[in-house]
């Protein structure tokens, strides 16, 4: 299915956001509405990068309108910087959601990496600020916890590692770095409450550094009574399956989420 893609900006308190929007040629019906966050640490990437993601992969082949922002930089400016920006693009996505073609009640938030966190603390925004029900979220291989874990701490992966990770919270968190009071927003491993949060698929590898907060936190939301379902792959390297996506168990991630998407579309979950 070939998706028409459309560069505009939307005005913002700090000047104007870049949105990439991309919709499929001629829909005869609402679609599903899904907003894309790339990764890079909080500190790198674009959002050209969600043309190589598992979302624009998923919405080409099953239909649905993608939105991906270029949300600020750490290096611009941190917390709650990116976190406002993406929720900014979801308000857009569902405000217009009837001129983009899309159902209101089937806009999903997913991302990878840093892209993953910030669609687990969007998800957590939007259920608190109670405007927005997002129907489903895809963090895949998400950087959800700002202090070390047994699978970050003391890693040496290729492409993410427990340096790169110290370095990408000092930025993110700013004057919060190190602070005891981080707030979940920030640091989305920090929440207490996941009840209402949408239903969540993930996948991950066991050894790369997010491994254990990407367990963690499916095991908190089902605990919650939220559907969420994790696939675990035994491979060390992190987004494994956008360097190396001719390896078997990239392969093998990418039809996993391909399955799990189209449920999601349908109005399934995990259950």
């Amino acid at each position: 299915m070939k998706l028409e893609r459309e560069q505009l900006n939307i005005d913002m308190p700090w000047g104007s956001m870049k949105l990439l929007v991309s919709k499929p040629e001629n829909a005869g019906e609402p679609l599903p509405g899904l907003l894309w966050l790339h990764g890079g640490g909080y500190y790198e990437g674009m959002a050209e990068m969600v043309y190589f993601s598992r979302g624009f992969d998923a919405a080409q082949r099953y239909g649905a309108v993608i939105v991906s922002p270029e949300y600020r930089l750490s290096t611009a400016a941190p917390y709650p910087a990116a976190l406002e920006d993406c929720y900014a693009a979801l308000e857009w996505l569902y405000e217009n959601a009837d001129d983009l073609g899309v159902d209101r009640a089937r806009i999903m938030v997913g991302g990878e990496s840093a892209g993953g966190g910030l669609t687990a603390a969007v998800c957590m925004l939007a259920r608190d600020r109670g405007k927005i029900a997002v129907s489903y979220q895809f963090p895949l291989y998400p950087m959800l916890d700002c202090l070390d874990t047994d699978s970050s701490r003391d890693n040496r992966g290729i492409f993410w590692n427990t340096k790169r990770n110290h370095e990408g919270w000092r930025r993110y968190l700013g004057e919060l770095y190190g602070s005891p009071d981080i707030p979940p927003y920030a640091s989305p491993s920090r929440q207490t409450d996941h009840r209402g949060l949408p239903p969540c698929y993930t996948f991950v590898g066991d050894g790369e550094p997010f491994y254990c907060e990407t367990v963690k936190y499916v095991e908190e939301l089902k605990k919650a009574g939220v559907p969420a379902e994790l696939d675990v792959y035994h491979i060390d390297v992190h987004a494994f399956d956008a360097f190396f996506p001719l390896l078997k168990v990239s392969r093998e991630a990418r039809a996993s989420f391909n399955r799990h998407f189209e449920n999601a579309i349908r109005g399934g979950s995990n259950e």
